[in-house]
């Protein structure tokens, strides 16, 4: 186990026809960023938590993969993520609180919704003076009926009280405020979550990541993902058109390139979108 005793949470999946949705105030603070080592001791958290429609974010196989190969020995786990997942944020989370040995967590950027759950498994928290951590109830998207709403509405009480029970446990706020922080999406710089609690200490300045533009614009496509699940699009069919709208848009070679109106990449980028969302519309008449 890790140092500090902390509470063991389980929680049951939620249905295949219930998702996660990222939260747009945590997508626009959160800025990607580049993994800044290769030591065999760290883990870094730097996308959503869960499978991403482009096959890449931050999944508990590869968390429990990484935790085996450092065996029990200390482990730092840097995190700079919007959230996602709840459910998965909750298993890695648990993973992290069996660890053998102690954990550190450096939140280098953004700890918003599933990523501050996670970040709870440190038995040291630290955070930068300029990073965010940010809580919330959880948000999902469900379709279905009346009784599928309600059975929606039941699971998320109990992993808001299991969010709130887990916050209190590391904090000593009373769950009452807690429960008014989450319903208020509540964001805490560095020295915030520090003082009431949320953080054991700031990191050093130099110990901040290099920030990466080449991924910033996967956000907008996460935004379309949640948009098209509300609308009731299937999984399969959401991440099959959001493929083919990110084949479609430009990807300039040089950074300091700027697409011009008119600029066969950006045409085609728009063509593509269009293209996409028709097909949509004619496979769902």
């Amino acid at each position: 186990m890790s140092l500090r005793p902390l509470p063991d949470i389980q929680i049951a999946p939620p249905k295949a026809d219930m998702s996660f949705d990222l939260a747009p105030k945590a997508l626009a603070a959160w800025e990607p960023v580049a993994a800044s080592t290769t030591e065999d001791d760290i883990i870094t958290i730097f996308d959503p938590i869960g499978e991403t429609w482009d096959g890449k974010g931050v999944t508990v196989n590869q968390i429990a993969e990484a935790l085996r190969s450092i065996g029990a020995n200390p482990v730092t786990v840097q995190i700079n993520s919007p959230g996602g997942n709840f459910f998965d944020g909750l298993a890695i989370y648990n993973l992290f609180r069996a660890h053998a040995a102690m954990v550190t967590v450096q939140i280098m950027g953004v700890a918003a919704s599933a990523a501050s759950v996670i970040a709870m498994a440190g038995d040291e928290i630290q955070i930068a003076r300029s990073g965010l951590m940010m809580i919330h109830n959880a948000q999902w998207i469900a379709v279905g009926d009346r009784h599928a709403m309600i059975e929606a509405h039941d699971r998320m009480v109990h992993f808001d009280e299991a969010m709130n029970s887990l916050y209190v446990d590391r904090t000593g706020i009373d769950a009452e405020e807690i429960g008014t922080m989450m319903d208020e999406t509540t964001f805490m710089t560095g020295p915030e979550a520090l003082d009431k609690g949320f953080a054991t200490g700031l990191l050093e300045a130099d110990e901040a990541p290099t920030k990466v533009r080449a991924t910033a614009d996967r956000s907008p496509l996460y935004r379309l993902e949640a948009v098209l699940a509300r609308q009731g699009v299937s999984r399969t069919e959401r991440r099959k058109l959001i493929k083919e709208i990110s084949d479609g848009m430009p990807r300039a070679a040089d950074e300091n390139a700027t697409p011009r109106a008119g600029d066969p990449a950006v045409e085609d980028g728009t063509v593509g979108l269009s293209l996409a969302l028709a097909r949509m519309k004619l496979a769902r008449a």
